[in-house]
């Protein structure tokens, strides 16, 4: 929410209308993001005009100070309610940068590629504001992504994995 899906759509603004459609992920709970999200599809729309989107809502994994315990069986709800969506959606690429949602995604897609189902191309941007030390997904998605950015050299060199760009958001 706010932050990440400013950074998310600041990155989309890059790409080119080949990347449709595009399918926004979101927290169940997150009522900021689907109005920056239309506002940001709605301005494409004026440049692209066969740009296409959409929405689709799962369970958060995980709430700011949720305990780690109950962190685990919310994520593997989350996961689980995920597997179809992401086998229904059949990405070619998830480009995610950070907020808990992207990774029951990101995990579920690894799962369908594993079971040979269908192979997604997992990038994950961490945030720019993490210069030190990687936010929890990036903890996580780390191993399971195929790129994994970071924004800031100290990183790059803590994560020998990680692809350092400078500064794209």
């Amino acid at each position: 929410t706010g932050g990440h899906t400013t950074e998310i759509l600041r990155l989309l603004s890059c790409l080119s209308e080949s990347y449709s459609p595009r399918h926004y992920v979101l927290a169940d709970s997150d009522k900021m993001s689907e109005a920056k999200i239309r506002s940001f599809e709605q301005k494409r729309a004026e440049t692209f005009s066969k740009s296409q989107f959409s929405l689709d809502r799962i369970p958060r994994s995980r709430e700011v100070r949720q305990s780690w315990i109950s962190s685990v069986l919310t994520t593997l709800y989350s996961i689980l309610y995920s597997l179809p969506l992401t086998y229904k959606r059949k990405p070619d690429l998830i480009l995610c940068n950070g907020p808990g949602t992207c990774v029951p995604v990101c995990l579920s897609a690894f799962l369908l590629g594993l079971l040979r189902v269908k192979r997604t191309i997992i990038v994950y941007v961490e945030s720019i504001c993490r210069v030190e030390t990687l936010s929890l997904s990036g903890k996580i998605l780390y191993y399971f992504s195929d790129y994994f950015i970071v924004q800031w050299p100290e990183l790059k060199k803590k994560y020998p994995k990680s692809v350092y760009l400078g500064r794209i958001v």
